[in-house]
């Protein structure tokens, strides 16, 4: 799994960036024993809270991808959202148009790594965790990264999301 191009590009992209965790180490992707389809799963499997894993979530904000990083503690608030924005519709974008915009099948779209950049929002929530873990391109693979460090390798604007 770990010669998967999914993968091979979110390990280029978390390279790229310099990413790192919180005990200033690589960000380096971790091939689990088996696929993570929840952020429950992932906690399980990785022996970590669950609002420890930054779910991303891929909306068609009226027509746009746009990537919502949230915690896996909660759900995405999508009427906040859209109002914050200034978006008049935003839903739950289909396995289509996510794998157009990011290369990746939902269940395990990371948060970098696409064909070309997505916006993206990165939940506050997060930032309460040393590290998190986010997926790394497919449901079998996950990576550390510390809340600040995400947000910079992503571009991401912190925002309440919940």
């Amino acid at each position: 799994m770990r010669e998967h191009p999914n993968v091979i590009a979110v390990q280029d992209a978390l390279d790229a960036a310099g990413a790192h965790t919180a005990d200033d180490a690589p960000s380096l992707v971790v091939i689990l024993d088996e696929g993570a389809h929840t952020a429950a799963a992932a906690a399980e499997a990785l022996c970590i809270e669950v609002g420890q894993i930054a779910n991303s979530l891929i909306f068609d904000a009226d027509g746009e991808p746009l990537l919502v990083l949230t915690s896996g503690a909660h759900r995405v608030d999508t009427a906040k959202v859209a109002a914050a924005l200034g978006i008049t519709k935003l839903r739950r974008a289909t396995p289509e148009f996510v794998r157009t915009h990011t290369g990746q099948a939902i269940g395990g779209v990371a948060p970098l790594g696409h064909p070309k950049p997505v916006r993206t929002l990165v939940d506050t929530a997060l930032a309460g965790f040393r590290d998190v873990w986010a997926a790394g391109g497919v449901p079998q693979a996950v990576f550390p990264i510390t809340y600040a460090e995400l947000v910079r390798v992503t571009d991401g604007t912190p925002t309440d999301v919940a």
